[in-house]
């Protein structure tokens, strides 16, 4: 026979589903199920560490930018990728508080490698035209899923995105504003976007994650659909951004750094050569092209202003 505390558990269950069938938004102090607090807290606090080491990548270009006004340009993108992140922490730190953790335990789950950031922002930026291939289409692909979760279950993801994406906006069209002037410039300018291109598309394609659990024996896209955190899954993701993004990558005269790549009309869906899956595991266990170089620049600056937050955490008699 059932205890007391199994069937008030199950109750609590039953009733937590119904609350997210019925569209109703769970808050920080809300019952919820450990898997459902756990695949937040473990999507949350990737997303937020994504936001703040993706800054860095463009960071590199602030200095080098090739004029005063894409400078400006750039500066504040980092601004704002940068308040993301905090804003993100904020609302993981909440769901944190059975565990007694807080923003400086996920810093440092990220500085020992059991937090990770998305396999975009481990690549190197050798030329300009990388920062336009980062705001046009890695923040398009952001916005791709971002906008999906803006009806999450979650309230407090949910409302912090909705600031995130009407920004994240913004961000894709500075970078297609990069490409675009690259695009009609010189032949040599031309052929860097293409050069851009042609190493930034396998990325492109992992920054949506796996096809399915096989590939990696996680089942996290799973829960966050029951969950309904987000509707789709990764592949379903991958092919709205092939949708949006082909069309408009080949209408500048670029071409696609796959050659069986090509739209089924049968299926309605592109099909396209896979990504180096292993590839994709290396670089988020931080064994990626810059991953070293920028989680040591996080560390020393965490490490160099925490008199700051000694300071502000500070009693005051």
């Amino acid at each position: 026979m059932a205890s007391f505390n199994t069937i008030s558990e199950d109750n609590q269950l039953t009733n937590f589903m119904q609350r997210i069938e019925a569209g109703e938004k769970i808050e920080a102090d809300d019952w919820m199920p450990e898997d459902y607090r756990q695949t937040l807290i473990k999507l949350i606090s990737m997303h937020g560490m994504s936001e703040i080491m993706g800054a860095l990548p463009e960071k590199e270009w602030v200095p080098k930018a090739p004029s005063l006004y894409r400078k400006l340009g750039i500066m504040a993108k980092v601004q704002d990728e940068m308040g993301h992140g905090q804003l993100l922490l904020r609302v993981t730190e909440d769901l944190l508080k059975p565990y007694n953790k807080n923003r400086a335990d996920l810093m440092q789950d990220l500085f020992n490698g059991d937090l990770k950031f998305h396999n975009v922002f481990h690549m190197e930026t050798k030329t300009w035209a990388d920062a336009g291939i980062i705001g046009w289409l890695v923040d398009g692909a952001a916005i791709i899923t971002q906008t999906d979760m803006l009806k999450a279950s979650y309230g407090p993801y949910a409302r912090a995105l909705q600031r995130i994406c009407a920004e994240e906006v913004f961000h894709a069209q500075h970078g297609e504003s990069i490409i675009m002037a690259l695009a009609e410039g010189t032949d040599q300018q031309k052929a860097m976007i293409q050069e851009a291109l042609n190493r930034w598309w396998e990325p492109l394609l992992m920054f949506f994650g796996p096809a399915s659990k096989e590939t990696t024996g996680s089942s996290k896209q799973d829960l966050t659909i029951k969950y309904k955190i987000r509707t789709k899954t990764n592949e379903e993701f991958r092919q709205i951004f092939f949708d949006k993004y082909i069309p408009r990558i080949i209408s500048l005269g670029l071409t696609i750094p796959d050659p069986t790549l090509r739209y089924d009309k049968d299926s309605n869906l592109w099909t396209y050569q896979q990504p180096d899956w292993n590839e994709f595991k290396k670089i988020i266990k931080n064994q990626g092209q810059r991953s070293e170089a920028r989680l040591n620049l996080r560390r020393h600056s965490y490490e160099y202003n925490s008199w700051v937050r000694d300071a502000l955490s500070a009693n005051i008699s």
